[in-house]
């Protein structure tokens, strides 16, 4: 039976996912933006020997929770695109007075080989924004780049409107219209809701 637990987190409910692996005995934890006191009581650290941190993008609501997870858990993996590890570094990615800089964030890796989903590289949001497609649990985590009825802003800094629309249209509209998408903010849906009902999609 799947399971993925989401846990609402921080000033401006970031969606972040927790989801048991069903191949390597791991939990996979997307989007740890804050709160990781909230994120670790939702974890059954008796289940799991093994954790895996990903990120849709770098944006500082995503991020928050990701130094205090790492020195609490043993992460073995911790993953953010190429594209958007300049931003994830930048003393001036943050939300003030509402979300300061994070401090000692640990290096991410850029890599992630692993046979259970697979990235998709959507910029648009951000240069580096990713979904992650777990195809058995019929699953796309898109992070910030496509909502319920709604899509992911571009004006903030590595934000492109022409891009965004791309990402949408050629990378995941081609996804089957079943697939359900659970994203970084707000309710579930899916692909082919979203073709039918989005407004913000030509």
């Amino acid at each position: 039976m799947r399971k993925i637990t989401i846990v609402q987190v921080g000033f401006i409910d970031v969606n972040c996912y927790l989801i048991p692996s069903g191949k390597d005995g791991c939990l996979y934890i997307i989007d740890p933006g804050s709160e990781p006191e909230k994120i670790l009581r939702e974890i059954d650290k008796s289940k799991f020997t093994d954790y895996r941190i990903l990120l849709t993008h770098g944006h500082v609501d995503h991020i928050g929770a990701v130094p205090d997870l790492m020195k609490a858990l043993p992460v073995s993996k911790f993953y953010l695109h190429e594209d958007d590890v300049p931003l994830y570094r930048s003393p001036d990615n943050c939300l003030l007075p509402w979300i300061p800089p994070v401090k000692n964030l640990p290096e991410p890796s850029t890599s992630a080989e692993n046979c259970e989903f697979r990235i998709i590289h959507t910029p648009g949001h951000t240069r580096g924004a990713v979904c992650f497609h777990f195809e058995k649990l019929n699953a796309l985590f898109s992070g910030d780049t496509l909502f319920r009825a709604g899509v992911g802003r571009t004006d903030l800094p590595g934000g492109s409107q022409e891009s965004l629309m791309s990402s949408i249209k050629d990378r995941i509209f081609t996804l089957p219209d079943a697939l359900e998408v659970f994203p970084g903010h707000g309710p579930s849906t899916s692909i082919g809701f979203e073709k039918e009902n989005n407004p913000y999609i030509e």
